[in-house]
């Protein structure tokens, strides 16, 4: 039987390689196409921006279940 918790870690799993195959493809992208640079930029510092709020926001649910357990 599948928990909550380990549904939980696989999609925190799913989402670190998610932004990080994301990334990657966004740099190759970028050094590949002159003319799209600002597009391919724009497209790496959203899916840092998304990481830093998906890792915030289970950082937060973590923090509000410590506290009221």
């Amino acid at each position: 039987m599948v928990t909550l918790e380990e549904l939980a870690q696989a999609v925190i799993v799913l989402i670190r390689l998610g932004c990080i195959f994301r990334f990657i493809y966004c740099m190759v992208r970028l050094s590949g196409a002159d003319e799209e640079a600002t597009k391919y930029k724009k497209r790496a510092r959203n899916v840092v921006l998304f990481y830093i709020l998906a890792e915030s926001i289970w950082q937060v649910k973590d923090i509000i279940q410590y506290y009221y357990q």
